[in-house]
């Protein structure tokens, strides 16, 4: 990220969103809307001081998941690129209540603006890459595990935090108490995945990640551990030799899905039928955290509309082909990458990235893009302003031109697939070189050409 901030070909506008879309590959027009920091990026150094001098501590639900707090002016994450700060302005006490304004009396340049308001960008663009993310499953959707209701159990993302160095525990595993470390702990697998009640498709990266908190808890607390898994899958290099090593430290892999967690004492019981033994289990422990799978952005469908393109049954990004062309939508000129496809660990991510930077830097190099010869034409005359055309095209190739009342084919975006000019009740949508009269003398042509060859 410092890299892509220093880049002088790169500009990077974070606390950003995109309102609208329009236009086509090679000549997009986005509207963009810069929020409002309340501080000026031109002025600020990073230097921390307003951050550490704010009397405003807030719960912190997404960097730190819940674990920490941080200030009421705050930086998203602790490596954030550029590194200025943002202000809530539903915490700032100036906001909410009209006093304080101690980050402006500390800051050394001058940089708090309370009167900042949002900015309103339009940018042209050649084509657009979408890498939006994922969300993580909801672990309080099922309730039988007990998370939100019994104090140790945990969230894969939570214990991720906490053991982390700069975590708000300090790197150590403790339970919710915040001094007591566990003896004892189980980690279930495919919390919310692989499960026809919440997701069907597998997250792709529990399974490695379980097994490395597995690794890490264990190192740290010296802990029995115990791991709930329908399927090891352990796809990817080197990744096998990992599951050994865990094998090896003692930790204990049983085939099975926790049917329920209960409270017994001052411990949890997880009720589970290990597949392998074929026999049911209880297993007493300290601490229980769940391995939450990924599963679409909340807005996921919202931006798939904004841009033109689809989702599939699961509600990811679709592409045009999975195998053939991974990294492309149906519409052209809008390219998606990483976790908006799909679950997928950093690798396959990467890689992804890479391929379709490739894909834009190759149209680029072109400077002129090939458009089909067979694509569909309006005629004016005939069109009666219903916009069934439009719904119907699935490469969004047609608009409503208001000043005329009539759709209008973008040629650079059809596709010729015809699907229009069937859905026009009109007849006014027709192919280039595929019109009824044209089809009509193929096939009479045809038939004549199959009467000659039975005579």
């Amino acid at each position: 990220m410092m890299d892509v901030g220093r880049h002088p070909n790169i500009t990077l506008l974070t606390y950003s969103e995109v309102e609208s879309i329009s236009g086509y590959v090679g000549n997009f027009v986005v509207r963009i809307r810069q929020r409002a920091r309340s501080v000026d990026p031109e002025k600020c150094t990073g230097c921390g001081t307003c951050e550490e001098k704010c009397p405003t501590k807030v719960l912190d639900t997404v960097y730190e998941a819940g674990m920490g707090y941080r200030k009421a002016i705050y930086r998203p994450f602790a490596q954030a690129v550029p590194a200025v700060p943002v202000i809530d302005r539903d915490h700032c006490l100036f906001f909410t209540k009209g006093r304080c304004k101690l980050c402006a009396k500390v800051c050394p340049t001058q940089a708090i603006d309370y009167t900042q308001e949002d900015t309103i960008l339009e940018v042209e663009v050649g084509n657009v890459l979408l890498a939006t993310g994922y969300d993580v499953f909801d672990a309080g959707r099922i309730s039988q595990y007990g998370y939100g209701r019994y104090p140790n159990v945990f969230t894969s993302l939570e214990v991720e935090r906490m053991l982390s160095g700069a975590g708000p525990t300090g790197g150590r595993v403790v339970l919710r108490d915040g001094e007591t470390e566990p003896q004892s702990v189980a980690i279930i697998h495919c919390v919310g995945s692989r499960d026809e009640n919440y997701h069907p498709y597998c997250s792709k990266v529990c399974c490695m990640y379980s097994l490395k908190l597995a690794h890490l808890i264990h190192s740290k607390t010296n802990a029995h551990i115990y791991q709930c898994y329908i399927d090891i899958r352990a796809a990817g290099k080197a990744y096998e030799e990992f599951y050994k090593r865990l094998q090896k430290e003692g930790v204990a892999f049983i085939n099975g899905r926790p049917a329920e967690i209960l409270p017994e004492g001052d411990k949890l019981a997880v009720y589970v039928e290990d597949r392998a033994l074929g026999q049911q289990m209880k297993l007493p422990v300290d601490m229980v955290v769940l391995s939450v799978g990924l599963e679409p952005r909340h807005d996921a469908g919202e931006v798939a509309r904004l841009f033109g393109i689809s989702t599939d049954a699961d509600g990811w990004f679709k592409e045009k082909h999975p195998k053939l062309d991974p990294v492309a939508t149906m519409t052209e000129g809008v390219y998606i990458a990483g976790c908006a496809q799909g679950p997928r660990d950093i690798p396959d991510s990467v890689a992804q990235g890479a391929a379709a930077a490739a894909r834009i830097l190759s149209l680029i190099r072109q400077g002129e893009v090939r458009v089909e010869s067979a694509t569909a034409i309006v005629d004016e005359m005939m069109c009666v302003g219903c916009g069934q055309c439009i719904q119907a095209c699935p490469y969004t190739a047609i608009e409503y031109l208001e000043e005329r009342k009539v759709a209008h084919v973008i040629e650079a975006l059809c596709k010729g697939c015809g699907s229009c000019t069937g859905a026009c009740p009109s007849k006014a949508i027709s192919l280039r070189h595929f019109t009824d009269r044209q089809l009509i003398s193929e096939m009479l042509g045809a038939m004549y050409a199959m009467s000659e060859v039975t005579r």
